[in-house]
């Protein structure tokens, strides 16, 4: 019976972490707010706020910025050519 309750709870996690990762990311913030409303641990609340605040579609958080102006550069570039290994 220990071994069937296990495999059950163990189906349902995995069935929930399946729906919340392929849920669109306007649910997952609904869902995320209604659940907000509830007392529930300290983790789990700070996780969840982490959804509600989140503004853009995209993944990425200013990963395309460089560090670097964009500015061209005013002298010419040297070009560096590379031998090929020998097999």
């Amino acid at each position: 019976m220990l071994q069937i309750l296990i495999v059950a709870l163990l189906v349902a996690f995995c069935a929930f972490y399946a729906v919340w990762t392929l849920m669109p990311a306007a649910a997952r913030k609904w869902v995320a707010s209604v659940l907000l409303e509830r007392p529930l641990p300290a983790f789990v609340a700070e996780r969840l706020r982490g959804y509600t605040s989140a503004a853009s579609g995209c993944g990425c958080d200013g990963c395309d910025r460089s560090a670097k102006s964009s500015t061209a550069t005013s002298g010419a570039t040297p070009i560096t050519f590379h031998r090929r290994r020998q097999r």
